[in-house]
């Protein structure tokens, strides 16, 4: 059978057999896990069947645990006897015990498993705990007790994302500027009305799976099905939901689904006594680079457990649909590294595992049955064909990748390219390049760029110079150039370099410094894990500026519907560093040149017509000089050589957004 992606990308031709090979797994694994006439959407229940349910007359706890010998319950409800619950093995490898009266057990309550393996007593989180918790004094983790039906009341109903994701990715924990850990409840005061006001309509939320360290930024899973209890209450997560869904704002998981914690206390890694349950055993199971365990996607049990995790946060929290992590490592055996990706031949080989491209077709396959609306990223920077077409067509199913290399773009030109001999075809290729009928989402740097041992756009901009001269009454050139090509790099990127854009909190308006999560290098200080918001509120620095642009820059692609309109270069002027293009009835007009402004150069445009600014990074109000004029109206014509356009004012260091008038 010959599918559509052939057609999409003629170069695939030479790999008609391995896209069979892709789509014969994926079929073959679907009607193993669900026969022919079944659905994914009743597979991937779980969540509904393991774990803690309530009962006539109490509660029954299940657990798949095969190579347990003997599992036991204990906790506070029977003073944390290890032999006084035990439960009863079934088939398959599940545990069941039944808990009579109603108030044997309560919500509240710490609870553990017991595991006995070869003998070994092994104490352990309950797979399917929805809320798991740090002794303050001990600092051990356990499950707590929760309702298993939320007493949560939505309001969202008939809520859908908007078309185009203007994605605002976000770190629950780090986003007060208090020295502390930020709450639900706190983001949803106080950050989502800044989102909101900014124009983004999505936000992307990392950490939220439970994570027993938190410098890393919650991708060491612990526990899959816990909000993180740092943050509040469960239902304070669904109340931050919901109101994000009632200012028409998507919610976003970061999932982790490739690969988890190497823990064996607080996390799922030998939760039976074996690797194996979960994940490959030996070597195969490790990853080298991250000393954390790679699941074994060909495991029907382990596809139960993931799909019924995507399910459980989409039913129970109504996230809008995932961004998924470490797709490249999900991918590949040796995940990517090293990998230049230069050939097809490294997407098609022995080095390709075609079990979990399988599990993700059948991710993205349930996610848009339990939600048509839904959205799905891939974190992927091998470019993998078909990532992001149809199932039908042969591809994986995803909604959007990430343009990694966007950001790699930028760091590596403000790092070893000096101003003067900027690339502006490079730019252009770079910034438009992606696999045809393909989505991406574009940002020009995203949380990565802000850890410590990185510096984002700003700071490496700028360095020091930020913590003397960001003050609108202080002089510099460093900041002046800083704060041009901040706006510049950020109008480009968003309008080029994909159908979505995403920006990391705070980087919009040039957030000084990086993100250092307290460790014992720092002496466990939150100095650096956090947002410091005042700096963009105060209307005395220059941070205040670069959010007003940001702002202005969000609600202009929106209005023009820019990023899902066709892009069409106009002219690149390589000596001069200019480059112009348009999308619609709008062109950009960039001079990258740090020295010349051009006086009278010519504009060429698509149509003929009368032309006006509608917005330039050289506004006064965004940090600028107001060099450009944006109350002047420009005249297209065919000139003498046949093209069209006219001539305008284009200073250094700025870029101009220019429309055309209707019927005119």
């Amino acid at each position: 059978m010959s599918y559509k992606i052939l057609e999409i990308d003629p170069y695939l031709a030479p790999f008609e057999g391995d896209i069979n090979l892709r789509m014969n797994c994926y079929k073959s694994k679907k009607a193993d896990l669900v026969g022919k006439k079944g659905s994914l959407v009743d597979f991937a229940n779980g969540h509904n069947y393991f774990g803690f349910h309530r009962t006539r007359t109490g509660w029954v706890y299940r657990e798949w645990a095969p190579a347990a010998d003997r599992m036991y319950l204990t906790g506070d409800f029977n003073d944390w006897d290890t032999s006084a619950c035990p439960m009863t093995k079934l088939e398959n490898g599940v545990f069941e015990v039944n808990i009579k009266g109603k108030n044997t057990l309560k919500p509240g309550q710490k609870i553990q498993a017991i595991v006995i393996h070869n003998n070994n007593e092994l104490r352990r989180i309950p797979l399917y705990a929805t809320r798991v918790v740090q002794d303050p004094v001990n600092h051990l983790w356990c499950a707590e007790l929760e309702e298993p039906e939320s007493k949560f009341k939505w309001t969202d109903k008939g809520f859908k994302p908007e078309k185009t994701p203007f994605i605002y990715e976000c770190h629950i924990g780090m986003a007060g500027e208090d020295y502390k850990v930020s709450s639900y409840l706190e983001f949803k005061d106080n950050i989502l009305p800044r989102i909101k006001k900014l124009g983004y309509n999505t936000i992307q939320i990392m950490a939220i799976m439970e994570h027993p360290y938190y410098g890393s930024f919650g991708y060491q899973v612990s526990n899959f099905f816990a909000a993180s209890s740092r943050y509040g209450a469960s239902d304070d997560l669904r109340d931050l939901i919901n109101t994000a869904h009632e200012m028409g704002i998507a919610v976003l998981l970061d999932v982790v689904h490739s690969h988890a914690v190497n823990n064996t206390n607080e996390g799922i890694n030998e939760f039976d006594g074996t690797t194996y349950q979960f994940f490959h055993d030996g070597d195969k199971g490790n990853h080298s680079a991250w000393g954390t365990k790679l699941f074994n996607y060909g495991k029907n049990e382990v596809i139960h457990f993931l799909l019924s995790n995507l399910k459980y946060w989409m039913e129970q929290f109504h996230f809008d649909g995932f961004r998924f992590d470490g797709v490249t490592s999900m991918l590949y055996h040796d995940h990517g590294l090293g990998s230049a990706f230069t050939d097809y031949s490294m997407y098609f080989s022995m080095n390709t595992d075609i079990e979990a491209v399988t599990y993700l077709q059948l991710a993205n396959e349930l996610i848009h049955e339990i939600n048509p609306n839904a959205i799905t990223i891939a974190e992927d920077m091998s470019g993998m064909p078909g990532m992001c077409l149809k199932i039908s067509h042969g591809g994986i199913g995803f909604d959007y990748r990430l343009s990694m290399g966007v950001p790699d773009l930028w760091i590596k030109t403000l790092k070893e390219v000096p101003d003067d001999y900027w690339d502006m075809y490079k730019f252009w290729y770079e910034l438009t390049g992606r696999r045809p009928k393909e989505k991406n989402i574009g940002y020009a740097e995203s949380h990565d760029q802000a850890l410590v041992g990185d510096k984002t756009i700003m700071f490496r901009l700028c360095d020091a110079e930020m913590y003397f001269h960001m003050n609108k009454e202080s002089s510099s050139m460093t900041i002046d150039r800083g704060i041009a090509l901040h706006k510049m790099i950020r109008l480009l990127t968003s309008s080029l370099a994909g159908e979505g854009y995403l920006n990391f909190m705070g980087n919009e308006f040039g957030h000084p410094e990086w993100i250092d999560f307290p460790r014992e290098g720092n002496g466990w200080s939150y100095h650096y894990c956090r947002r410091q918001w005042s700096l963009a509120d105060n209307e005395l620095l220059h941070y205040s500026e670069l959010q007003a642009f940001d702002e202005a820059m969000i609600h202009l692609l929106k209005k023009e519907n820019l990023l899902s309109k066709e892009t069409y270069s106009l002219w690149i002027g390589q000596s001069e560093k200019v480059l112009i293009y348009g999308k619609g009835n709008v062109v950009f007009a960039f001079n990258f040149n740090p020295t010349t402004s051009f006086d009278g150069y010519f504009i060429p445009v698509h149509e003929e017509g009368t032309y006006k600014v509608i917005l330039s990074t050289d506004e006064e109000e965004f940090g600028g000089f107001q060099r450009a004029d944006s109350s002047y109206k420009y005249t297209a014509k065919v000139q003498k050589d046949g093209r069209i356009g006219f001539k305008c004012y284009l200073p250094a260091r700025c870029a101009i957004v220019l429309k055309k008038e209707r019927g005119k």
